[in-house]
């Protein structure tokens, strides 16, 4: 493959079908120029990682600004990124107070669910920034997930299809949840790499070989960690093949056959992040959400020596076993922006220009009073970051969930006159 003269965000590397977009790559000035390079619009990215069932309140905190913050112990796993993080306390989610299915239903949308067998709701801020950006990206979104939706009613007869899911197209649909990590990571490939013997990366090194030649050095090593994360995560995928022929015996009429999701809940989460980072790195994506668990969660983890499910434990949130449950999945988020804080894209990170949110539906069991909720990283430096943020005593006016997001969609280029059931952007984000 001959590249053209000009090397841009867009230059990919193709394969039997499959293309790999490139990260990053400061060589973008020597064959593009000095005046289009910077012009270059580095993108903005929006990720959101959930976890179902609330936090452990009295270990949920932080003190002070940047390196002199200080965070509880639910979020000390964050601590080597203090001045990338924005500690958010006290927003609260009007439609969102108060028992179970419909504080998850409404998470990203403020709206106010609909009880019975009629499903109606709101659209997601994640979908409404996946729309505004559709024409950007290959992908419009991602929307993944480590546990199955569940079906029927919740007790107080929402239907459990609001536990079940954060990411909502229209009112009355939420978009269905990628499981499996392999066909997640087909998509950002144009559903071909499932196709090919080998790695995507056998079908495309010549051309990287050549296009090494053509960049800096520190491009170079820029590309190979990069073509390495993609190798890496095709093996850990490859792993989780079925063993059998099983899965030749499919019908015919399945357009692939499924691979395993991983048995280690841990190793499941990681991946998927590692999914989350790739499709970001390569601007296959800019949207993405990751429901870790889900409301009413039948989650389980052996690898902490818990013997219950995750809901369960939720109702002695206040105990150590809860408390590790509440870390682990901090410690998801940790992994994440960690591995987008070592993407260098221009003069910042993959991080810098993205904002990557942790959020729960409940401050505590069946109490939606305040939502607990973490950001980091600065959308391309149009957000202010390393900040311990208190809203509790602003009035319930003042601190509304719905606010922030008409905030972080501002800074992304969609400007709402109202969202949820907020009209004012949030002060002081």
């Amino acid at each position: 493959m001959n590249f053209p003269k000009k090397i841009n965000r867009r230059t990919v590397l193709q394969g039997l079908g499959c293309s790999i977009a490139l990260p990053w790559l400061e060589s973008t000035k020597l064959f593009a120029g000095e005046d289009l390079a910077a012009k270059t619009k580095v993108p903005q990215r929006f990720a959101c990682l959930f976890m179902g069932d609330g936090i452990s309140p009295h270990h949920w905190w932080s003190k002070g600004n940047g390196s002199e913050m200080e965070l509880g112990s639910s979020l000390t796993s964050l601590a080597p990124f203090k001045e990338k993080l924005n500690v958010i306390n006290g927003l609260f989610n009007r439609h969102g107070d108060g028992g179970h299915a419909k504080c998850t239903g409404n998470i990203l949308s403020g709206a106010n669910l609909q009880k019975g067998r009629l499903i109606s709701g709101g659209v997601s801020m994640d979908q409404m920034l996946s729309q505004h950006l559709e024409d950007a990206t290959p992908v419009p979104s991602m929307v993944l997930g480590c546990e199955q939706p569940v079906s029927g009613f919740h007790e107080s007869n929402y239907s459990m299809v609001y536990a079940s899911h954060i990411s909502w197209r229209t009112p009355n649909s939420p978009i269905p949840i990628e499981l499996f990590p392999a066909l997640a990571f087909d998509s950002l490939f144009g559903m071909q790499s499932s196709k090919l013997q080998g790695s995507i990366l056998d079908h495309a090194l010549a051309q990287a070989n050549d296009l090494r030649g053509k960049v800096s050095s520190s491009d170079q090593v820029k590309l190979d960690e990069y073509l390495t994360s993609v190798r890496e995560t095709e093996k850990r995928i490859q792993k989780l093949k079925p063993q059998s022929d099983s899965a030749s015996k499919l019908p015919p009429a399945s357009a692939r056959p499924p691979l395993a999701q991983p048995k280690d809940f841990s190793e499941y989460a990681k991946l998927m992040c590692d999914i989350i980072a790739l499709a970001f790195q390569t601007d296959r994506t800019r949207i993405a959400t990751l429901l870790l668990s889900r409301d009413l969660s039948g989650q389980v983890y052996p690898f902490l020596n818990l013997r219950d499910a995750h809901h369960n434990l939720s109702h002695s949130n206040e105990g150590p076993e809860y408390q590790s449950i509440v870390k682990f999945h901090v410690e998801q988020y940790a992994y994440l922006i960690g591995k987008l804080a070592k993407m260098q894209e221009g003069d910042r990170t993959v991080l810098d220009n993205s904002c990557i949110m942790f959020v729960s539906e409940h401050w505590n069991a069946h109490n939606g009073q305040q939502v607990p909720l973490v950001l980091a990283g600065g959308l391309g430096g149009k957000l202010k970051t390393g900040r311990s943020l208190d809203y509790l005593k602003s009035g319930d006016d003042k601190r509304k969930l719905c606010s922030l997001y008409l905030s972080l969609m501002d800074r992304m280029g969609l400007e709402l006159k109202e969202f949820g059931d907020a009209k004012d952007r949030l002060v002081g984000i």
